[in-house]
């Protein structure tokens, strides 16, 4: 072997040893963790602590630089660490929001969300109840002990089955429901119940592994203090919380999911209709259209009927979306009419609604695409 190979070869072997301490240390750290979940646990403390990971990170970023290390892929490198130990901290147990455990009926309970939360209830040490098609009988011998009721089923049965509800549930149960829009649900809850009513949102999916960052919207509307220990435990295990109107959270919606899912739906059946290969064009795309194709892709790995209920969840949706197709056609005219200064204004015009938020976005999505090209390059 040539001189050359051996002295690379010696060197990529200290590398490796160095890699294995790496490994044995981060064992290490998986221990003491373990000891943190335990001490958590004991004083009901949350799973993620904002304050705390931020202070951690800019600390762990001087002490890279002083290094002579990146500091910016050394938060990387100690948010994963950190992700990693708010994973292992959330397969055990969760702490709990009040002394003695509360009853929870999950109505749609054999759906992804449902089967989500209730297992993290469960692991929470609340008890928990599971009522579907093939269980509603058992619904009434449930709600004698009943603390909460959420309604966990697609948007366009949500309203027969708050009906269903009419007359058998007790006045000091909390009524809850995890729809993607909040005003409708809402004022058929009201109809139906006198008691506390909260409105929630879930801001994810059924896929995720756990409900660390994970945001949750809540409107609390009739007795908010009755349902607080439910907003303290979406806290408790890790979530992110906003309060808002039912009408504030809808007009979000809109653009946020009913808007967005479409323009999905848009591209992927114009790539249809053009037999345009999404295995094809991946070997031709930059790392942003990578991004953007995926992020369409994951939408039609999912249910029809979950999106067409986002997308025609109401008559105000409806009316935006056809609104964007009005725009759509505005636009339309300068590319059939070779219109490049309109466009240059237009543009223009758009950029300085942005402002500062463009700067921002620039920044951010720059760090997903790079991550994104390192990744899968």
């Amino acid at each position: 072997m040539p001189l050359k190979n051996k002295k690379l070869e010696v060197f990529r072997s200290q590398i490796d040893s160095i890699d294995q301490q790496i490994l044995d240390l981060l064992v290490e750290r998986g221990h003491i963790v373990k000891q943190v979940t335990e001490t958590k646990l004991a004083h009901q403390l949350p799973v993620f602590v904002p304050i705390r990971e931020q202070k951690k990170a800019t600390t762990f970023k001087e002490l890279a630089r002083e290094r002579g290390i990146d500091p910016a892929w050394a938060e990387d490198f100690l948010r994963l660490i950190m992700g990693s130990s708010r994973q292992s901290q959330s397969e055990v147990a969760f702490p709990r929001s009040t002394q003695e455990p509360k009853h929870i009926i999950y109505i749609g309970g054999d759906g992804g969300m449902g089967k989500l939360y209730k297992r993290i209830s469960d692991q929470t040490g609340h008890i928990t109840t599971s009522i579907d098609k093939g269980n509603w009988f058992e619904l009434d011998k449930a709600l004698e002990t009943a603390d909460m009721v959420i309604i966990t089923v697609p948007i366009h049965v949500t309203k027969s089955v708050i009906q269903r509800l009419q007359g058998r549930l007790p006045e000091d149960v909390i009524l809850a429901d995890f729809t993607s829009n909040k005003r409708a649900p809402i004022d058929h809850m009201k109809s139906i119940h006198k008691g506390p009513i909260l409105g929630l949102h879930p801001m994810h999916g059924p896929d995720v592994r756990n409900l660390s960052k994970q945001l949750m919207v809540a409107c609390p509307i009739q007795f908010p203090e009755q349902s607080q220990w439910f907003v303290q435990q979406c806290e408790l295990w890790g979530m992110r919380l906003i309060e808002a109107e039912a009408e504030k959270h809808d007009y979000v919606m809109h653009l946020v999911q009913g808007l967005r899912h479409f323009v999905a739906l848009l591209h992927g059946s114009f790539m249809k209709h053009y037999d345009l290969n999404p295995n094809d064009m991946l070997d031709y795309s930059s790392p942003i259209y990578r991004a953007e194709l995926m992020m369409t892709g994951r939408i039609f790995a999912q249910s029809a009927e979950l999106y067409a209920d986002i997308v025609f969840s109401n008559e105000e949706r409806r009316e935006l979306l056809l609104k964007f197709f009005e725009h759509h056609a505005l636009l339309a005219e300068m590319v059939k009419n070779n219109d490049r200064d309109g466009f240059i204004k237009e543009f223009e015009h758009v950029t300085d609604f942005f402002g500062s938020f463009a700067t921002k976005a620039l920044e951010e999505s720059g760090y997903l695409i790079n991550r994104l090209a390192d990744r899968f390059a």
